[in-house]
């Protein structure tokens, strides 16, 4: 099947594979668990000094995809230097970054603050989230590879589970900051058990590294992604500075595949992407990722500022998200076992718009057991997505070459989220103020353009005025619901792109016989 076969995997590594698996979701837990806790304290770091930062929209935006960004542009290049030097190696030092920035961010003192050591946290977690799939890929056999794939996506369930959880109790009892100082003591767990467990592996015959191409690649995605979250605060994407920058990210980006393709020694091999069910693969892994991201976003200020749960109840109600993952990941094997990557992968998709648009429908008094049917069936969709595409591009490519393919994969999951957050996001900025701006007649100046940011900046002004501004609380309330309505069908349109994409190009047949097809012409192209 391959040019050169496999190296057996040592007995005393193949021993204690599970356990090896357990440390190596630890791993995966802190760097998920971030960001799904972040999502919980949204509105907390939202909220004005002393309970919070007083961050606007924007800022709240940045705070998320300062993380994305710098995680999505380092990936590559994780990946080859874990390749090059040991997986294990840059799993440890990764690991310590991502606590050293943690720690930081806790004590952040302002907005620009806690972006700025969001993105130190993301230098961490981009050396973490590849060589977690890197290693796992060198310890199980092929035939294993499936199932522990399936139960590697599962972890991400049980982080999505534990994330809102623990920020909202943490947020019940103290301040903002511990949501990110709980991940010092998970790291320190994690490192021990690492040094004890996990065996290091590298590519006999690693890439060279591609400096240009990580600049490249960063600078166009915060250029584009900086455009597209000003165009929305603004509420104005003809204003000239906003078309000027997200221009400019595109000429760069292109700039960027142009090197690459150019280049000896690309950190992004577009070799790989002549083949089209890895391509598609990919860009389902994007478009999911873009469509889910941006509705997350907006569910909390819905589930916290409209229907008035706290932050650990509003943690709770993603239970059923969480649960529908980790029962289904491991699992969704056994269904493309018997009707393949398409049908399987194809109906995910499928799902995931149907609970999109669903959001469309509901308002201030929604029965709230329609949300937890609503996030399960999302939890559901999700499952039968991420496994299926992850074992398609991790069997793509030779085992050597393992840390490339879980880079590429994460890469194109954190893009599609950190464009959907902006693109979702400056949707329901613009549509929200939109709708607000013809209440607002009545304030200063200075104040109309800082209560039309966000609901919770309404909230907040009204609040402040007293009962004078209790006129303000119902529009915003309306606001809030029709942005997110309009904004939910913006997602539900991607997901069904998606869902095209996958029903055309993905395989019908088993993914072990697809991928033993594909090895020799990648292998061959790749090297």
């Amino acid at each position: 099947m391959t040019t050169s076969p496999a190296p057996r995997i040592p007995e005393a590594v193949h021993r204690r594979r599970w356990a090896i698996l357990g440390v190596l979701m630890l791993s995966l837990l802190i760097v998920v668990l971030d960001n799904s806790i972040l999502n919980v304290a949204i509105k907390t770091i939202a909220t004005p000094a002393p309970t919070g930062l007083g961050a606007t929209q924007s800022e709240i935006e940045w705070a998320i995809n300062s993380y994305t960004l710098v995680f999505a542009g380092l990936l590559f290049t994780a990946g080859l230097i874990g390749d090059r030097l040991g997986r294990k190696k840059v799993l440890l030092g990764g690991l310590v970054v991502f606590g050293i920035g943690s720690a930081l961010a806790a004590e952040s003192g302002s907005p620009g603050q806690l972006i700025t050591y969001r993105a130190v946290m993301a230098l961490g977690a981009a050396f973490v989230m590849p060589a977690t799939l890197a290693v796992l890929m060198n310890v199980f056999e092929r035939s294993e590879q499936p199932k522990a794939i399936g139960i590697w996506a599962g972890g991400v369930g049980l982080a999505i589970a534990i994330g809102p959880i623990t920020g909202g109790a943490l947020l019940d009892h103290f301040w903002w900051g511990s949501v990110f100082l709980i991940n010092v003591p998970i790291v320190v767990v994690a490192l021990a058990l690492m040094v004890w467990l996990v065996p290091d592996s590298r590519d006999p015959r690693p890439g060279r590294l591609d400096p240009v191409g990580v600049v490249l690649s960063v600078l166009g995605l915060v250029l584009l992604v900086y455009g597209i979250i000003k165009g929305g605060e603004l509420a104005d994407f003809t204003d000239a500075k906003v078309l000027a920058t997200i221009i400019a990210g595109v000429v760069v980006l292109i700039g960027f595949v142009v090197h690459e393709k150019r280049s000896d020694h690309p950190s992004l091999d577009v070799t790989y992407f002549r083949n089209k069910v890895f391509s598609a693969a990919m860009a389902a892994i994007a478009l999911v990722f873009f469509a889910l991201m941006g509705v997350t976003f907006f569910g909390v200020f819905y589930t916290q500022s409209v229907r008035g749960y706290s932050p650990l109840e509003s943690g709770l109600l993603m239970l059923p998200l969480a649960a529908a993952q980790m029962i289904f990941a491991p699992r969704a094997r056994l269904l493309v076992d018997r009707f393949g990557n398409r049908a399987t992968t194809t109906a995910g998709m499928l799902l995931i718009a149907a609970t999109l648009a669903a959001f469309a429908g509901f308002e201030a008094d929604t029965p709230i057991w329609l949300l937890e049917v609503v996030f399960f069936l999302m939890g559901t969709g999700m499952a039968h997505i991420m496994t299926p595409t992850s074992v398609v591009i991790m069997q793509a490519l030779p085992r050597e070459k393992a840390g490339s393919a879980s880079a590429l994969s994460n890469t194109f999951r954190q893009v599609g989220g950190a464009l959907g957050i902006a693109v979702l996001g400056s949707v329901l900025a613009t549509s929200y103020r939109n709708g607000i701006e013809g209440r607002l007649g009545a304030l200063p100046p200075g104040l109309r353009d800082t209560a039309g940011e966000s609901i919770e900046a309404t909230l907040g002004i009204a609040e402040k005025l007293g009962p004078r501004g209790q006129a303000l609380v119902t529009p915003a309330y309306d606001a809030f619901l029709h942005a997110m309505h309009v904004t939910a069908l913006w997602g539900t349109g991607v997901a069904l792109i998606g869902a095209v994409v996958v029903a055309v190009f993905l395989p019908g047949k088993s993914p072990e016989a697809e991928a033993g097809e594909r090895e020799p012409e990648l292998i061959s192209t790749g090297d």
